[in-house]
């Protein structure tokens, strides 16, 4: 892993759609509007986004934390961008400010921590681990 910057940011946009809605994760009776754990991933991947450069072949970022408050409802149609930059990174771990805007308003903000892996070893201890677990 090449050094992550202070302050490297990446972006993510998704046009929420009736797969996003939370009337479909949760409640059926809530109205059509972006589910808070699709917002979540919108942010996730912004911040996947900002430090992909850094990678080495064959490495990775899994996401270890995430502090986020949903902030403003955005229904279907509408387009979300979210946005993360890195705020600090000890060695494999890395700590990211996170928000995100739909066409109107801010609709969320928090804070989000990745870990970078190898994904080959990664693999390799997922299989080990569940090698001799029953489902």
């Amino acid at each position: 892993m090449r050094a992550i910057p202070t302050g490297a940011k990446g972006s993510f946009t998704l046009v929420v759609s009736r797969e996003h809605l939370a009337n479909r994760f949760k409640d059926a009776t809530l109205p059509s509007v972006l589910a808070t754990p699709v917002m979540i991933m919108t942010m996730e991947n912004a911040a996947l986004n900002a430090i992909k450069p850094y990678f080495e072949p064959g490495e990775s970022a899994v996401g270890t934390r995430v502090d986020v408050s949903h902030l403003a409802a955005t229904p279907v149609g509408r387009s979300v961008t979210a946005f993360a930059e890195v705020t600090s990174t000890v060695g494999r771990q890395i700590e990211f400010r996170v928000w995100a805007m739909d066409q109107a308003e801010q609709i969320g903000a928090g804070t989000h921590a990745r870990a970078v892996i190898e994904l080959e070893r990664f693999a390799e201890r997922l299989a080990q681990k569940y090698a001799n677990k029953d489902d």
